[in-house]
């Protein structure tokens, strides 16, 4: 339901999500839980969540930290996945299932932090995509090449045609979700693949690659806290973005790849790759959408697509939104240190009420 001032839908979750480990968890976990209702949380800690008795103990960390937060978050659901290298086994699989991880990261070796322990050569993995294939359980795909001789702005093109239409052929019953897609070839590539003979394809887009083109990252000097992996493109590429999560197409829905570095990691000379946008989530995404008149795709993008594609239950909850403007917070408690959002000290246009 909408009125001019406020935005009521059903509670969104976040398809792609990195919650990060230790004493800094709780101060993390806090902000997407008391917005999403689930979250799937990525497996690319040090040491990286390689097998089922990992995911399991990862999980009871994050379950007990939702204790410990305030009682309109403890009904938040983490979704649990596996990271997968060059040594996943297929027996690995069918534990997976059972134990109710919902799908298996694909991480080419360096593309993004930590991901070190990544893929290096995707033929290693046929036996294991075949038994995901057979159990029905999802590859998420970091989708971009390493090569250092390729541009760091094509390497989600060329990730199409090399590496993810070829898989794609090899595993034709292969659910694969293309990850925070930034370009309009990925656009193109997902809307218009034919699923009756390959199995069926979805992208998740980030709030910041809506909002944002490249021009982000060096106004008035450098600004770390815009710098991501995949990188921010140029402007029709964020409106390809913009145009297909608006859509009416079921492809496409919320994953915010929200990626908490501390202050000073991003803020050094080599800064992590990652936004940290989980305090205002939904917010932003209510700015895109509301930016091009859309707002009542909305609901569908960030709560119905999701569910439907995982084959698990849309949520009941309601949030509500108010177009109220806010300041975004300069920086959050981030364990014993300092974590800056994403715009941090701008003004938004939305609030979220609960």
């Amino acid at each position: 339901m909408t009125s001019t001032t406020k935005l009521t839908i059903t509670q969104p979750d976040d398809w792609h999500l990195h919650l990060r480990d230790g004493v800094v968890l709780k101060d993390v976990l806090g902000h997407t839980s008391r917005q999403f209702g689930r979250a799937i949380v990525m497996p690319n800690l040090r040491p990286p969540i390689t097998t089922v008795e990992l995911a399991l103990q990862y999980q009871a960390r994050i379950l007990q930290a939702i204790k410990e937060l305030p009682e309109n978050s403890q009904s938040f659901v983490p979704l649990m996945t596996l990271y997968l290298t060059d040594n996943t086994k297929a027996s690995e699989i069918a534990k997976a299932k059972e134990a109710g991880i919902v799908a298996l990261k694909l991480y080419p070796a360096g593309a993004t932090t930590n991901s070190d322990a990544g893929v290096t050569n995707l033929a290693k993995c046929d036996e294991v995509l075949d038994a995901m294939a057979q159990h029905n359980l999802p590859l998420l795909v970091h989708g971009e090449v390493t090569s250092a001789e390729i541009d760091l702005f094509d390497r989600e093109a060329i990730f199409i045609e090399e590496v993810l239409h070829p898989l794609r052929m090899r595993h034709p019953q292969l659910r694969v979700v293309f990850e925070h897609i930034t370009t309009s070839q990925a656009v193109d590539y997902v809307n218009t693949t034919d699923t009756a003979n390959l199995g069926e394809i979805a992208a998740t887009i980030t709030a910041h690659h809506l909002l944002y083109n490249r021009n982000a990252i060096f106004l008035g000097g450098i600004r770390p806290h815009f710098y991501c992996l995949p990188v921010l493109k140029r402007e029709q590429h964020r409106l390809a973005l913009l145009n297909a999560a608006t859509s009416d197409s079921k492809r496409f829905f919320l994953g915010t790849d929200s990626a908490p570095h501390s202050k000073h990691l991003k803020e050094n000379e080599c800064g992590c790759a990652g936004c940290f946008t989980a305090p205002q989530a939904v917010e932003f995404y209510a700015q895109a959408f509301d930016s091009v008149g859309k707002l009542q795709q909305l609901e569908a993008f960030a709560s119905f697509r999701g569910p439907d594609f995982y084959g698990l239950p849309r949520n009941t909850k309601q949030i509500t939104l108010e177009k109220t403007s806010q300041t975004i917070p300069s920086t959050y408690q981030f364990g014993e240190e300092e974590i800056v959002p994403l715009n941090a000290g701008k003004s938004l246009d939305w609030t979220f009420l609960g």
